[in-house]
């Protein structure tokens, strides 16, 4: 956990940025990509390019789909600089496993692909080159990061990311000016009970402050419950392995008590209860409907990723300026959680499928070389893909312009907060993940039991560990 202040120490000196998700979510349905020439003139300039030029093609599986055409971009920038060709082809949200299943079985199978921390290599092991010599893991900043097995390197991580509740400052300080408001300002917000008063006070005078709840709705149709059975969980299970000395690494991670259930159940009745939409009615709602709700000014609060950006400066109508858009912690009723941060790490690490010939590697190795060290590549990683990225390639002028990155890094400098780390890498299997998902919708449905939520939550942490 702590090493995440080391990564801010190094970052804020060398440099990055990010935006996006997901770790993380995005639109639903899937796209390809692959590159066309451009003219020559769309050759970069400045410093000499990282990569050869030359001819092949490379397959890369994208995890994110929010970014998909983001890639369409660096494709076709990549070969009118090299001739190569980079085919993107982007797994509908909630189904990378799935899709890297089916895809790696065919003859064509990608180069380049994403595995989510030890877990994802453990089920990918037999694919993973070793990249400990590759120019991309030199530049790692923090080193340990990455995925490792003994001496040898199985996924560099490429982005750093950070989640919590994200606010409208101009909302929230039309709010602290009524009369009566059980707070001032955000300072005084820094734990479970004062989050609770002041958002239920908040819902009592919604009329006043122009909402239609306080927070969006709390998507749960099926593929768009990452932000609850994967994010919001990532906290009690934190909190679970602290307090029990749980090596990460070990297989100490294959059951859990859930002991901070009701802490998980503080927070996410209080999404439930004061949102914009009724939560007989949220197995429709999508995160793109969420996100939309507080781009238009509907709901003051969301709990999202700093990835969020691009979709609330996206839509059509959007009246929240970036001046106003702000990250605060979820809080769920913990002691000691005054001096908690938002969380902050990664899922996303890069992998080289090892059953694919030595020229279709260094064809893969040699694009994330220029992606994270040539002046183009990194262009595109800041401006375009808005990563904090974790190399030492990126300088003091590199740094995030979107509002939620420099939320992110505001909170990797605070010291005196501790940030959560992003224990979910360790979560058992997408079949948990959507099991519990189902599971809340029916909760949030009035039709299972909080104790039966608890009850499939520790059996099936369980059962999917053994597979």
């Amino acid at each position: 956990m702590k090493r995440f202040k080391k990564i801010l120490a190094l970052t804020l000196a060398t440099a990055t940025i990010i935006s996006m998700a997901a770790g993380c979510g995005g639109a639903a349905g899937s796209s390809s990509t692959a590159a066309s020439a451009a003219p020559a003139s769309e050759a970069p300039s400045g410093a000499a390019s990282t990569a050869a030029t030359g001819s092949g093609e490379i397959y890369y599986l994208n995890f994110k789909p929010e970014i998909a055409d983001v890639y369409k971009k660096i494709a076709d920038a990549y070969k009118a600089e090299t001739g190569v060709t980079l085919k993107v082809v982007t797994a509908a949200s909630g189904t990378y496993e799935q899709t890297l299943k089916s895809e790696m079985a065919k003859t064509d199978a990608p180069v380049l692909f994403q595995i989510n921390g030890p877990k994802g290599y453990a089920n990918w092991k037999d694919y993973c080159a070793d990249l400990k010599d590759t120019e991309l893991y030199k530049h790692l900043t923090d080193k340990t990061m990455a995925v490792t097995d003994g001496d040898g390197v199985y996924g560099i991580p490429y982005v750093v990311e950070g989640y919590g509740i994200i606010y409208n400052n101009a909302i929230m300080t039309k709010y602290f000016a009524l009369s009566g408001a059980k707070a001032k300002s955000m300072d005084e917000i820094n734990n479970f009970a004062k989050l609770k008063e002041v958002v239920e006070d908040m819902t009592a005078q919604k009329g006043k402050l122009g909402i239609k709840g306080v927070f969006s709705s709390t998507s749960l149709k099926k593929g768009d419950d990452w932000r609850w059975q994967t994010h919001l969980a990532n906290l009690p299970v934190y909190y679970e392995f602290k307090d029990n000395k749980i090596d990460l690494k070990s297989s100490d991670t294959s059951e859990i008590k859930f002991q901070y259930a009701d802490n998980y159940k503080n927070i996410f009745d209080l999404y439930l209860n004061n949102s914009v939409t009724s939560p007989k009615m949220l197995g429709s709602k999508s995160v793109d409907d969420s996100m939309a709700e507080f781009a238009l000014g509907r709901s003051a609060m969301v709990q999202n990723g700093n990835w969020a950006w691009s979709q609330i400066s996206g839509v059509d109508g959007n009246v929240v300026k970036e001046s106003d858009i702000k990250f605060m912690p979820i809080y769920t009723g913990i002691k000691g959680e005054e001096k908690q941060s938002i969380c902050i790490g990664t899922e996303n690490f890069f992998a080289i499928n090892k059953k694919a010939s030595a020229d279709q590697q260094k064809l893969a190795t040699d694009f994330l070389k220029w992606l994270y060290t040539s002046d183009k590549g990194k262009a595109f990683v800041t401006n375009d893909l808005k990563f904090i990225a974790p190399f030492d390639t990126f300088k003091e002028n590199e740094r995030p312009t979107d509002p939620l990155a420099k939320e992110v890094l505001r909170y990797m400098g605070n010291a005196s907060l501790t940030n959560v780390p992003w224990n979910f890498t360790v979560f058992p299997s997408q079949t948990f993940k959507d099991n519990f998902g189902a599971a809340l919708l029916q909760y949030a449905q009035g039709t299972k039991k909080w104790d039966d939520v608890k009850k499939l939550v520790i059996d099936q942490w369980k059962s999917e560990s053994g597979k």
